[in-house]
């Protein structure tokens, strides 16, 4: 057979020898020729026609425009000392399908990310789970030694993005003013969320190509540089508001109160120089926080002042004509009967003098001198002193208090309202009445930002008329007085205690009080205007004059050394510390 299969001569085969029909032959040839026509078509529509559609096809799938973010601009005190700042924080984010979990080695680096991170494992585990298998946060702005950590691990799938955090040196002293950012480096509170668009800056971008595991192979266009945010210096001291925050927490503390606020404002210019409240929070820890921490109670919370506005009630009658400093009021015997109330002084006081009406805090003594005007002329001296109106400040979560109409009035109400009842204000705005009495009679626009030129006010009172309630002030914060213990070494001061019944549904609570103290110093020529609210002191001595007026007291002793401003009392003053009226 195979000797057979040999000898076959395959040239003789009649498959072999017929003849190829010519047609065939050319039609392999024009397809082969149709085929290189087809592709080099196709290679023109993708290269020329299409080509715009490929190119968005191709940067979908791997162009990418990266953001290069803005350094938000530094929160200054008046002194350039630093409120705020931003600092490199790298923020740690995965590509979840690249991360080899199923190689121990790779495993053994992953725990010791999530334990860098100080993450559990468990939650770490379940980002890397995640449905997008292209992109997940691992978490957001870790400090830089921690990142370099992570980056020295060299671990596929895990990468990491320049991003800022911010810092605040003075921590919760400084809290209610700075405010604090989100993790996207937005403002969320104070002065952070109030000028955000100028801190904030504008990122910048870069367009890229990156390649399956995310890195950059090639930068295509323009780059836009980023425009960093710009500095913004407020008028507060950052000394005198960890001195006053102190005094406050303390006299919290000591009180058992609920919480407490100081306001401090610069009597000539107008500038907030301290905004202190407490409770309050670190910014940049802010787990676990509460409503009670991060309210700035100094200007979202309003209360009836009490006693601090007879003094306001006193200038509105001299400046109408209705009384003079040495105008007698009978305040015998003690109480008076109006509309099925009783308005009751803790003592009687008999015969005052309108002075002596503030210095003893006579409720009954200002009624009578408030019924000598009529509710429109109320009114209006309210409203110029900015009552029942949301303050023109460079600040978020200011309110507006509550001051009816005064058609509405009873004659009741009319009573109350002059010492301080039936009307309610801010601490803040409390404080910035005061101003009417310490620039000579004209009320002066607050700023928290640094302005060192004089503020030009408002005029409500003459000046003779304002110089006349300051020295009621300095009575009432005197022997005699009921404020004696917001006296300091070395610097006049003048001021008026309050004592307010706190509002609890549509009565007073019998046991709960807000104690105020609001004042200026040096009182001849006054530089700064204090304003202290302790709530709910829980030790039993809730009085303006016992609970308040002690840190005024600290607080200006203080402030006025810090600003160099000249002693003008030569004697040590006397502080009576027994037989203190502490009615108000």
């Amino acid at each position: 057979m195979a000797r057979r299969s040999r000898s076959v001569q395959y040239t003789t085969s009649p498959l072999l020898a017929s003849k190829t029909p010519v047609w065939r032959s050319k039609f392999i040839v024009a397809a082969i020729a149709l085929g290189f026509v087809v592709l080099a078509a196709r290679a023109a529509y993708v290269q020329v026609i299409g080509n715009d559609f490929f190119q968005r096809q191709g940067e979908v799938r791997f162009a990418r425009t990266l953001e290069l973010p803005a350094n938000r601009g530094r929160i200054l005190d008046r002194n350039g000392l630093l409120l705020a700042s931003s600092v490199v924080a790298p923020s740690i984010w995965a590509i979840p399908e690249d991360v080899e979990r199923n190689d121990p080695e790779v495993r053994a680096k992953l725990k010791q990310v999530a334990k860098l991170l100080g993450m559990a494992q468990k939650d770490f585990d379940k980002k890397l789970e995640d449905e997008d298998k292209t992109f997940v946060w691992i978490q957001r702005q870790v400090d830089a030694p921690i990142a370099k950590q992570i980056a020295d691990l060299n671990l596929k799938g895990i990468y990491q993005r320049k991003e800022y955090k911010r810092q605040y040196p003075e921590g919760e002293a400084a809290a209610h003013v700075v405010g604090f950012t989100n993790v996207e480096d937005h403002g969320q509170e104070g002065i952070e969320l109030a000028f955000d668009r100028q801190l904030a800056g504008k990122a910048g971008s870069r367009r890229v190509i990156k390649d399956r595991l995310g890195r950059v192979v090639e930068g295509v266009g323009e780059t836009v540089p980023p425009l960093d945010g710009k500095d913004i210096q407020l008028s507060v001291d950052s000394k005198v508001q960890f001195f006053a925050y102190q005094k406050l927490r303390d006299a919290v503390i000591a009180r058992k109160a609920k919480a407490g606020s100081v306001v401090v404002l610069d009597a000539v210019t107008g500038e907030v120089l301290a905004l202190a409240n407490y409770p309050s929070y670190v910014p940049d820890k802010r787990q676990n926080l509460t409503g009670e921490q991060l309210r700035n109670r100094a200007i979202t919370d309003t209360f009836e002042p009490g006693s601090t506005m007879k003094p306001i009630t006193v200038a509105m009658a001299l400046e109408a004509g209705r009384v003079k400093p040495s105008t007698v009021i009978d305040t015998s015997p003690g109480r008076y009967q109006l509309g099925g109330f009783t308005i009751s002084d803790t003592h009687n006081y008999g015969a005052l003098t309108v002075e002596g009406v503030i210095q003893k805090s006579s409720n009954v003594g200002a009624l009578k001198i408030a019924q000598k005007m009529s509710p429109h002329e109320m009114w209006d001296t309210y409203t110029a002193l900015g009552y029942g109106q949301k303050p023109q400040i460079q600040f978020p979560g200011a309110v507006t208090g509550r001051l009816r109409p005064w058609k509405n009035w009873k004659p009741v109400e009319q009573a109350t309202m002059a010492y301080g009842y039936g009307l309610s204000a801010s601490l803040f705005q409390m404080a910035q009445s005061y101003t009417a009495f310490a620039h000579d009679g004209s009320i002066i626009p607050v700023t928290m930002l640094k302005s060192p030129a004089a503020a030009v006010g408002v005029r409500v009172f003459s000046a003779d008329n304002a110089r006349a309630v300051r020295k009621m002030l300095q009575m009432a914060a005197g022997p005699g007085g009921t404020g004696q213990l917001a006296q300091t070494v070395g610097y006049s001061v003048g001021g008026k205690s309050g004592t307010a019944h706190k509002q609890v549904g549509k009565g007073y609570a019998s046991n709960k009080y807000r104690a105020w103290f609001t004042g200026m110093a040096p009182i001849e020529t006054p530089r700064i205007i204090v304003g202290v609210m302790i709530d709910e002191p829980g030790d039993g001595r809730y009085f303006g004059g016992i609970a308040a007026a002690p840190v005024f007291s600290e607080v200006v002793q203080q402030t006025l050394r810090m600003m160099n401003v000249a002693p003008d009392m030569a004697v040590k003053p006397l502080v009576i510390t027994q037989g203190v009226d502490e009615s108000f």
